[in-house]
């Protein structure tokens, strides 16, 4: 049973996956029309920074898939490195978090993983 936090913090991944879905499923409805040959740059330009947000966009969506199984296995705000619990203060901010602060610091010293830090939108 999830406690009354992590209910708030199980609602705020569902909101968040429902956003970045619905995000992913507007871009790909884009249309091939022929676009000017001084407009190509552009276009091209926008294409590169559509689809690098993409890439972020399943990045987030794999951490907060990630999350969600750990609300169903009930291990949602342990720490995966130290076993401890993730404050909830960490996990409002970030409820996608694996690690505590002090974990997330050393395996980012070490170039082993970096939780990026994607802002939950409204």
């Amino acid at each position: 049973m999830l406690t009354h936090c992590h209910e708030n913090h199980h609602q705020a991944l569902l909101k968040k996956r429902a956003q970045i879905l619905s995000a992913l499923r507007q871009d790909r409805g884009q249309s091939n029309e022929r676009v000017a040959e001084e407009d190509q740059g552009t276009v091209a330009h926008e294409e590169f920074v559509s689809m690098r947000l993409n890439h972020l966009d399943y990045a987030q969506l794999r951490l907060i898939n990630e999350a969600l199984d750990r609300v169903t296995s009930g291990d949602y705000g342990v720490c995966l490195s130290c076993d401890e619990g993730i404050p909830d203060k960490r996990l409002t901010a970030l409820p996608w978090a694996k690690y505590c602060v002090p974990c997330q610091e050393n395996i980012s010293l070490q170039g082993m993983e970096e939780e990026r830090p994607f802002r939950l939108a409204s």
